[in-house]
């Protein structure tokens, strides 16, 4: 049984959001467990979006946006999934041989619209600069805009057309436009722990920093693993902290007391 256009029309909305809730809103859509379960209430099938939401959810573990970085959007992956598995009845399988093209297809617009979104920063900061502040607040908003449509445009090709035609898209693609999205995309990273070790003491702690390449780079460690022992680290620092504090405040009493 296929869905009604409400459905579709609220499925492509929901997708939408995921993007704009990640970068903006935080309201917990980004994740697939969540956004399944709002999916489920659209389509009827709670049990079979959970499945599916769950299933995403641990994929993406351990996949971060961090610095910019674009990652295939798993949240939206979920709403296709689940749409596909509750219409054509090929279960959790046929829906997620679809939606995880679809979140692998969300990389390539990510990319586009971060490119994007650095025209439409530009443009605000010269209305800002004019003192034309009511522009200024109209063109930022062109910013969840774009996003929205990140999501929603792929997700309404494949809620209306199918996936085959998401793959065909991929594959049409040439390959210099794909090459050069695949290198910004793992530019991004990299600039932006740039930037986040410019604001954090790592000379004070280049040690741990250290550690921490030490244990992927030579040790193939996880990125938990390496959480792990970076909260180990932690634990045995304040623990040392704690204890020379509590060791000199003894030793203050003791000079008081004489």
């Amino acid at each position: 049984m296929g869905l009604s256009l409400i459905q579709n029309i609220a499925l492509i909305i929901l997708a939408g959001l995921v993007p704009v809730d990640k970068y903006g809103m935080t309201f917990g859509l980004r994740w697939p467990a969540i956004t399944g379960l709002f999916a489920g209430i659209i389509v009827g099938d709670m049990p079979t979006a959970l499945f599916i939401g769950g299933t995403l959810q641990l994929m993406s573990l351990g996949v971060a946006s961090i610095g910019g970085s674009s990652v295939p959007e798993y949240g939206v992956g979920v709403v296709i999934a689940v749409a596909v598995a509750a219409t054509t009845g090929g279960g959790v399988e046929a829906g997620l041989a679809i939606g995880i093209p679809v979140a692998m297809l969300m990389v390539q617009f990510d990319v586009i619209a971060k490119i994007a979104q650095s025209v439409i920063v530009r443009r605000a900061q010269d209305l800002a600069n004019k003192k034309r502040f009511s522009t200024m607040y109209h063109t930022l908003l062109c910013g969840p805009c774009l996003m929205f449509l990140t999501a929603a445009v792929p997700v309404a090709l494949a809620l209306l057309v199918g996936g085959d035609v998401v793959n065909t898209v991929l594959k049409a693609m040439p390959a210099w436009f794909t090459g050069g999205l695949t290198i910004a995309s793992k530019m991004l990273p990299v600039v932006g722990v740039a930037l986040l070790l410019n604001f954090m003491p790592t000379g004070k702690y280049f040690a741990a920093i250290m550690l921490g390449f030490f244990l992927t780079a030579y040790l193939n460690v996880s990125m938990l693993g390496v959480a792990i022992a970076g909260v180990m680290v932690c634990l045995v620092f304040y623990g040392f902290k704690n204890s020379q504090s509590n060791n000199s405040n003894i030793n203050m009493g003791g000079l008081e007391d004489e």
